[in-house]
């Protein structure tokens, strides 16, 4: 019985919990840096320490660099300034976050439509759910509140979900490549975008708390650095759908953190809202396990 067929083993069940906790907390480290730092300025610092580790991967060659410019382009500048800009604009962190989770069908209808991939009943019908469910979850007067923000985040989604296709249109990138590109060129558009837009910058920067700091390292390092590592043995070693449809466990993380710990209120509605959508999630995923998975977006 080999690694690739047989039961997970209590160290790859380790590496899966391990990722799910620290893309849940990450998401809860993004709100609170934001809340202090310009959050463009967030998404510049993140990549900036990201790529103190991932530089070595950033040298030739590059093939089919044209597309592998969009990729970097969509995933890393264009993707983090409006996810980051959601994170700042955000009352609550739960709504968002769940809404976020929208990336994966539509990966699957980007999928259907640009790569002419198979898109089944189930996931048809999990699509459904899924954006039923973000638009029950904002009609609630908490979620209308948080309604600009969580509209940033279905774009971001779609725009992570172009770029998951087009890296299944190239193939031969390596992942750590792709990541060290997007860190090479998303530190220093985003820096400047924040000097360029984002009022009081060296002020908030100046003033910004210890804990602020310590999120921004977390994203940095532990979330883009060490989880990606962990993502990607794990793939080495199993196929992607014995793995990814762990991850849908996420945004509980996440969600625990906003009502315990970030004042959070979960009315009935957003509740049903939020369970809706990651139930069609969970369709689409599922029946689409077959998906190499990608990096979390957030």
């Amino acid at each position: 019985m080999t690694a690739s067929t047989g039961p997970l083993t209590t160290l790859e069940r380790l590496a899966i919990l391990a990722i799910i906790l620290t893309w849940g907390l990450n998401n809860a480290a993004a709100k609170v840096a934001t809340a202090a730092l310009p959050p463009m300025m967030v998404g510049g610092l993140r990549f900036l320490l990201a790529l103190a580790f991932l530089f070595p991967f950033v040298r030739p060659p590059f093939p089919h660099w044209r597309r592998l410019l969009l990729i970097v382009l969509l995933s890393g500048p264009i993707h983090f300034a409006i996810i980051y800009l959601a994170f700042g604009m955000a009352k609550s962190l739960s709504p968002l976050v769940v809404a976020t989770q929208l990336w994966i069908p539509f990966t699957a209808l980007f999928a259907w439509r640009m790569l002419g991939e198979t898109m089944r009943l189930p996931a048809v019908a999990g699509l459904a759910v899924a954006f039923a469910g973000v638009a029950w979850m904002s009609l609630d007067p908490h979620g209308a509140a948080d309604l600009p923000a969580i509209v940033l985040g279905v774009i971001a989604a779609a725009i992570w979900a172009v770029a998951t296709v087009l890296v299944r249109k190239t193939p031969g990138v390596k992942p750590l490549k792709v990541q060290g590109l997007t860190a090479f060129i998303a530190a220093p558009v985003l820096i400047a975008l924040s000097f360029a837009f984002e009022p009081n910058v060296i002020p908030r920067v100046t003033a910004a708390p210890p804990i602020a700091w310590a999120c921004v390292v977390f994203a940095g390092v532990v979330s883009t650095i060490g989880a990606s590592a962990l993502l990607f043995w794990l793939v080495q070693r199993r196929e992607a759908g014995r793995v990814t449809p762990y991850f849908l466990l996420t945004p509980l993380v996440s969600c625990t953190i906003g009502v315990l710990f970030m004042g959070d209120d979960l009315s009935p509605q957003l509740v049903i809202g939020g369970g809706a959508t990651m139930l069609g999630v969970a369709l689409v995923a599922l029946t689409e396990k077959k998906t190499p998975p990608v990096v979390e977006p957030a």
